[in-house]
């Protein structure tokens, strides 16, 4: 009985406030709505007309509440064009829950500010400054620039470059994955070259594997290399979050359905997650305009016609998404 009512009792940080973990639904756990490249905002051939960017993400917004979604998690992190007046009006405009993410990386989009600090020569900064600053977010709510603080993020999301992970990164993940423990959120972690490597980072501050996501599982190197497996081996998240985008960089959507039956077979059902990695409106980089009950509508029914039970779809569109954001005791 116990456990029935902590499960019932289980809450997760959306831009509207904490909301029951069971409210969720069908969960797009790695996408974008508005996404700005760094200082593409004052560009002189960018515009971003606030009326016409919530009409658009709006629409889209309601297309996926329409064909059974529940809640989007925006991973744009703190600098990457996140507005949380504009999400909250959303969330409130179309009934579909929204979660916000703190954090950053890689290093390139870093900005001088948190790579060069007062000393000589230049050091990253440390992990515990990392922590305070992404714990902070959460504990006191989302930092709207020179304004004030609003709701609390409901994930730190990090990412390693592209090339290797660097000494700010590392920096970077272990301060992701204090905060995480300090608040009880999960951690997402775009790896670079080195999956495994990059998940002892934040594994080695203490955080279980099961409050960690490791995101573009679906890049073909990855699965080539047998990643997805080894890593839900070990506990974490694996998240296959490009469905629907069938470049050169991912496998096919056909691999991937082989790839999540594959995960099933060998008992990694409860370890899997599914997203389109869309973006509703870009500013500065290359669209992504996957509507975002792509996974919903054009995925699952070639996992249904490939053998995969309603049991596992629910398991990896709800129940899945739902553990994992649902907020644990945090440490002091």
């Amino acid at each position: 009985m116990a456990d029935a009512h902590a499960h019932l009792s289980a809450a997760v940080n959306t831009v509207l406030g904490t909301v029951p973990a069971d409210s969720l639904g069908v969960v797009a756990i790695h996408e974008a709505l508005l996404s700005v490249l760094p200082g593409a905002q004052y560009a002189y051939d960018i515009t971003l007309d606030q009326a016409k960017i919530f009409d658009t993400l709006a629409s889209k917004l309601r297309a996926f509440k329409a064909a059974g979604g529940g809640t989007v998690v925006d991973n744009t992190g703190m600098f990457h064009g996140r507005d949380l007046p504009l999400l909250e009006s959303l969330a409130r405009a179309t009934g579909v829950n929204i979660i916000a993410s703190t954090g950053m990386g890689p290093e390139e989009n870093l900005g001088g500010y948190f790579l060069t600090p007062q000393t000589n020569p230049p050091t990253p900064w440390p992990a515990d400054k990392f922590a305070d600053l992404l714990a902070q977010e959460i504990t006191d709510g989302m930092v709207i620039p020179r304004l004030e603080r609003r709701a609390p993020a409901g994930l730190v999301i990090t990412e390693a470059d592209a090339h290797g992970i660097t000494p700010t990164e590392v920096s970077l993940f272990q301060g992701s994955a204090r905060a995480a423990l300090r608040t009880g959120v999960a951690l997402s972690v775009r790896w670079g070259t080195d999956a495994h490597a990059e998940l002892a980072h934040v594994l080695g501050e203490g955080l279980e594997s099961n409050r960690v996501i490791v995101a573009n599982l679906d890049r073909a190197d990855a699965v080539a290399e047998g990643v997805p497996a080894t890593v839900a081996a070990k506990g974490a998240y694996v998240a296959l979050d490009h469905v629907g985008q069938n470049d050169g960089s991912y496998i096919d959507d056909a691999a991937r359905v082989t790839l999540v039956t594959e995960l099933i077979a060998a008992g990694h059902a409860d370890r899997i997650l599914l997203s389109s990695n869309a973006i509703g409106v870009a500013a500065g980089l290359t669209p992504v305009t996957l509507p975002y009950e792509f996974v919903l509508t054009e995925f699952v029914p070639a996992l249904r016609a490939a053998g995969v039970s309603d049991a596992d779809v629910q398991q990896i569109l709800v129940d899945n998404p739902r553990d994992v954001l649902t907020v644990r005791g945090g440490k002091a």
